[in-house]
């Protein structure tokens, strides 16, 4: 599977660089596949095989309507009606880690428990850079569970500075504390 993974994610990779819309293209497709992870119920749908192709490909466009281009749609639809919307994420997140490449940045994938605005993303931008010497290139999830502040993950590297991370620390404090 990694072969054919990597090998749909360079062929995105060249068409939406020919098309001189790379960085549209994956924003889009990491948005969508965020949307793909996070809905059983549109999951199942764009998976099941008994589903004419036509009708799961409408999903998408219905889905996707005036919120991408024409390209990212047509690109999500040729991976369902291909049988590999299950593979989706993963196509994405070696698209992702291939475009960093080529602008000479590592990934960092933020989990926040709410959207960040441009000024916080700029600020978390310099401070993953600062702390791993790195080029960064900030691709952020919206997470509930965090809770509040981020888990950023870079690499192998993982940085979780999350409201919940703190309170389970603070619960095992005080386990400590009363044994």
């Amino acid at each position: 599977m990694p072969d054919r993974v990597d090998g749909y994610a360079q062929g995105i990779f060249e068409i939406a660089r020919s098309e001189g819309s790379l960085e549209t293209v994956e924003d889009q497709l990491f948005q969508f596949s965020q949307v793909f992870e996070g809905n059983e119920q549109l999951r199942e749908k764009l998976t099941d095989q008994s589903l004419p192709v036509e009708k799961r490909q409408a999903i998408v466009e219905d889905l996707l309507d005036q919120k991408a281009t024409p390209l990212t749609v047509n690109l999500i639809s040729f991976l369902v009606a291909a049988g590999r919307a299950r593979e989706l994420p993963e196509i994405v997140k070696r698209l992702v880690e291939r475009v960093a490449a080529e602008r000479q940045r590592e990934v960092a994938e933020v989990r926040a428990a709410v959207n960040l605005d441009t000024e916080q993303r700029r600020r978390l931008t310099q401070a993953l850079e600062q702390a791993t010497g790195k080029q960064i290139e900030l691709k952020v999830i919206v997470d509930p569970s965090v809770m509040g502040g981020v888990v950023a993950r870079v690499g192998d590297t993982v940085i979780d500075g999350s409201i919940r991370h703190r309170l389970n620390q603070l619960q095992d404090s005080l386990k400590g504390g009363t044994r």
